[in-house]
């Protein structure tokens, strides 16, 4: 009885085992070879807000409502600088050389 109680066990978490590496192949698969990619979005209030995607090399900034996307701006890949945000301590330096704060 309890042999059968643990290779049901087993089998379950066998079972979980490749669902979760299922979903972690799927979803490094998307990212890598997907078609388009958010840069960024910007929320303006319940369910509007600015959205940018890459696709290929283009830039494209959106208007969201709950009824309507609206192209607003088209930007070249190389028109943009989209460099990664430092950690937090270079722009808290960055932030007290703009203020005029010295160490």
């Amino acid at each position: 009885m309890t042999g059968t109680y643990l290779q049901m066990a087993g089998a379950l978490v066998f079972v979980i085992i490749l669902i979760v590496a299922a979903g972690y192949v799927l979803k490094r698969k998307q990212n890598r070879f997907g078609l388009m990619s958010i840069v960024g979005y910007q929320p303006f209030g319940n369910r509007k807000g600015v959205a940018a995607l890459k696709i290929g090399n283009d830039i494209l900034i959106l208007g969201l409502t709950p009824n309507d996307m609206r192209l607003l701006k088209v930007y070249r890949d190389d028109e943009l600088d989209l460099k990664e945000p430092g950690s937090f301590r270079d722009r808290l330096a960055k932030f007290r050389r703009i203020g005029g704060v010295e160490n």
